[in-house]
């Protein structure tokens, strides 16, 4: 009896101890940060080394919140284990950070704020550290309350709350400012826009063709060619853009390169897996699993490439002034800034990122490989088009938008298809089940264009049937809560729409207690 109770007293206490495991390996790292700064320095610099932590707080923030969009939906989909998706995710951001992460960074986020206007370099040291706790203490608090946000809108926040504090409302460029608030439309709405049609595109070309296998020898290949494209281009303009710079059209020249060889890899690989494939939607959906393993390693390698400087970019600019007695608008990165970003960015994924990652990958709406696919793809292709066309965009709202995009285009076709079988069942009143049963079963079979002339043909004979607007508002609400959760859809806009406000008001209320303590 006595051990009974034990292990009922482990297992009630487990999570505890996962919790403090992670804590401890946490602190730890921060303990470490402080050890490496102090040794790397001749003669303590206390705000460096309180700098330095802050840097490493909002790096593991960073991995613990941004990260899951990049391999979300893989693993919702089953392409990965949560595990293996961790695995990946951490080599390729710190490989991305560490060697496409480029040696310069912004001091000032996006350029939001004049640093002409503040007064001194203690000033603009003050306002860098607020700016990187207050994005950190946000993004530590939408983790734990699992919305995926943006880390970019995070850190403008802070730059702008702080800088504010500093210099007043004259220092801020509201100009850039309503570019971010526009950015909050612009990502979701592109992301589910672009995801959503090329899962309706999917669907038309395969998934509704009688032949499956057929169709997919013919058109798979050509998909997963285009991602190649969108990926070569994406990982050219975002990826490696610190350490080889071109044009669009150099981008997109590499990329079609990548993109026409995989092309003729994926036509021999699909059509030997046609050769015993089923003529099922699952089967097609195994198609598309390895370019999804590939598409979320460089998601995660451009993401460590282009965001670690969200986390080391504010601790960069806060080094080069208390090393040169200056600020400027580009600071030089040390190796060791860098190192401890990516370091930061990799344990916040390992030890918090599951969390997100299964909310991006499966409480929002249920995911396979094929909606997956477009989730990824319309990722690339939000930032190259919003690249060419110079819109600030948020790779976080991008990924989101398009998981609620291929949701909510389930959501209409299920609920438009159920739609047509009440209208087949109220056709058939009368009939014997059997009767009913085997013109569903056709139906079902039916290629999509048969399926709206069958429909057709049943008003024609029959006369169109009136379902009350009761009826039909009812059939496709029980649709729409089945396979959209709405208050995931709630939480997140809530999260995105108050970042900036947030972070930048804890950042003032932080600049104001750090001056009042240097002072």
């Amino acid at each position: 009896m006595e051990l009974e109770k034990i292990a009922e007293i482990e297992h009630a206490t487990s999570t505890g101890r996962h919790e403090l495991f992670r804590l401890g390996t946490a602190l730890l790292f921060i303990v470490g940060i402080v050890l490496f700064v102090g040794s790397l320095t001749h003669g303590v610099n206390n705000m460096l080394v309180i700098a330095a932590m802050i840097g490493g707080y909002m790096a593991l923030n960073i991995g613990a919140n941004d990260v899951a969009n990049n391999v979300g939906p893989a693993v919702g989909s089953n392409a990965l284990t949560l595990t293996g998706a961790i695995l990946i995710a951490v080599i390729f951001e710190a490989a991305g950070a560490l060697i496409a992460g480029g040696d310069v960074v912004g001091t000032i986020k996006s350029g939001i704020i004049n640093p002409d206007l503040i007064a001194d370099t203690d000033t603009f040291i003050w306002v860098m550290t607020a700016a990187l706790l207050a994005g950190a203490l946000w993004l530590n608090l939408a983790t734990v309350m699992g919305a995926p946000v943006s880390t970019t809108h995070s850190i403008v926040g802070g730059v702008l709350g702080a800088g504010i504090a500093a210099g007043g409302l004259g220092i801020a460029d509201w100009g850039k400012v309503s570019q971010i608030v526009i950015s909050w439309l612009i990502s979701p709405l592109m992301g589910g826009i672009i995801a959503a049609s090329f899962l309706y595109l999917i669907k038309r070309t395969i998934m509704y063709q009688e032949d499956r296998v057929a169709a997919a020898k013919r058109i798979v290949p050509l998909l997963i060619g285009f991602m190649a494209w969108a990926f070569g281009t994406y990982l050219v303009l975002k990826g490696l853009k610190k350490i080889w710079k071109t044009d669009l059209t150099g981008a997109l020249l590499v990329g079609l390169a990548i993109g026409l060889i995989v092309l003729l890899i994926s036509k021999v690989t699909v059509r030997r897996s046609a050769k015993t494939m089923d003529n099922s939607k699952e089967a097609i959906d195994k198609l598309f699993m390895v370019p999804l393993i590939f598409a979320a390693a460089l998601l995660s390698f451009a993401h460590g490439a282009n965001d670690v400087a969200n986390a080391v970019g504010p601790l960069a600019a806060i080094s080069e002034a208390i090393s040169t007695g200056q600020f400027a608008s580009e600071a030089h990165i040390p190796v060791w800034v860098m190192l401890i970003g990516a370091c930061g960015i990799a344990l916040g994924l390992a030890l918090y990122g599951p969390k997100l990652i299964r909310t991006v990958g499966s409480e929002i709406t249920e995911l396979n490989q094929t909606r997956a696919y477009c989730i990824a793809l319309s990722a690339a292709i939000t930032v190259i088009i919003a690249t060419h066309f110079g819109l600030p965009v948020s790779s976080t709202h991008i990924a989101v938008g398009a998981v609620f995009g291929v949701g909510f285009l389930r959501e209409y076709i299920k609920s438009h298809y159920a739609g047509m079988v009440v209208e087949i069942e109220h056709h058939h009143q009368g009939a014997d089940h059997e009767e009913i049963e085997a013109y569903l079963a056709q139906f079902e079979a039916a290629p999509l264009a048969q399926k709206g002339h069958m429909i057709r043909e049943l008003k024609r004979n029959k006369g169109s049937i009136a379902l009350t607007k009761k009826e039909r508002r009812t059939l496709k609400k029980t649709y729409r809560h089945e396979l959209v959760k709405r208050s995931a859809l709630l939480k997140i806009a809530a999260a995105w729409v108050i970042t900036v406000p947030v972070s930048g008001l804890l950042a003032a209320m932080l600049f104001f207690t750090i001056k009042g303590m240097m002072l």
